[in-house]
């Protein structure tokens, strides 16, 4: 595992075969960490995310209604709770959130590095101070492209793959 390489996912919406090529990704790159960023949608989903080889920090998104099933199911694999919240990471610190209502203002704020979030299902990628991350939507179902992304800590530069080339 390579600690400065970290695996960004997003609104995969119970989609295991998109699932399973992020986890692939994700192992070939020897990710560190891999952050989602809420959607999951069904506890189900841990069958596919279980074949990771580094931790999770996860957060609920606006449809993981079964919270209390996916937080069983994903407790071995890391953190999963609501957002938006922080933790440090290789000397970053982070904030993970799923909605992205106080976005504009914790950019303002300062004290965070790295800000991930989901929900519009659309890539947003912000150089500068804090780095910005939206990855898209991993599950493809509402705009089409499924994308992932994976963050360099070192270089601080974010590459997005698309599931689906």
């Amino acid at each position: 595992m390579k600690k400065n390489i970290i695996g960004i996912i997003s609104d995969t919406h119970d989609n295991r075969k998109n699932i399973v090529k992020a986890v692939e990704i994700f192992n070939t790159r020897k990710t560190g960490l891999v952050i989602h960023a809420g959607d999951f949608i069904a506890p189900f989903t841990v069958l596919d995310f279980s074949r990771l080889n580094c931790p999770m920090e996860m957060v609920f998104g606006n449809n993981d209604g079964e919270r209390i099933g996916l937080d069983r199911a994903f407790k071995s694999l890391g953190n999963l709770l609501p957002g938006p919240r922080t933790f440090q990471h290789n000397g970053k610190r982070f904030l993970i959130m799923h909605e992205e209502g106080c976005l504009e203002e914790t950019v303002k704020s300062g004290g965070i590095d790295i800000i991930i979030y989901g929900h519009t299902h659309e890539v947003d990628i912000r150089q500068g101070h804090p780095l910005v991350i939206n990855p898209g939507e991993a599950g493809g179902w509402l705009k089409g492209r499924s994308t992932i992304a994976v963050l360099d800590l070192l270089k601080m530069d974010v590459e997005v793959i698309d599931l689906n080339s």
